[in-house]
């Protein structure tokens, strides 16, 4: 990684497992749906029918992808009287999504470059 070892990684090597353990996750995430649904989710609790609406989607495609990513155990569903609501409760995970939408909305994003082209 240019610049250096990130967050106190160190220069240890990564093992087989948590490298597959990471590209799933960022592939649950690839989707941008599933991205959406998590964003909305780490900013509070929502129902299905209620991320369907922000997302701008149906109630049955929001249900895929959330049974995805419960199967991925990166959210996690609770009652609340008749209707069940979702929540991210990976700090970790919600702050790997702010920080790239947070790369992405900022200032020293140039125009017209994206997936590492053009430096």
């Amino acid at each position: 990684m240019a610049g250096g070892a990130a967050h106190g990684a160190g220069n240890e090597d990564l093992s087989a497992e948590v490298l597959q353990t990471a590209a799933a996750t960022f592939g649950m995430l690839a989707a941008t749906v599933r991205l959406h649904i998590v964003w909305l989710l780490a900013h509070g609790e929502r129902d299905v029918t209620s991320l369907a609406e922000e997302v701008g989607t149906t109630v049955q495609v929001v249900s895929q992808h959330l049974a995805k990513l419960r199967l991925a155990g990166l959210v996690h569903a609770r009652r609340e009287g008749r209707r069940q609501v979702y929540l991210v409760n990976d700090p970790h995970l919600v702050a790997v999504v702010w920080e790239m939408v947070a790369h992405l909305r900022g200032p020293s994003r140039r125009a017209g470059v994206r997936h590492g082209t053009g430096r």
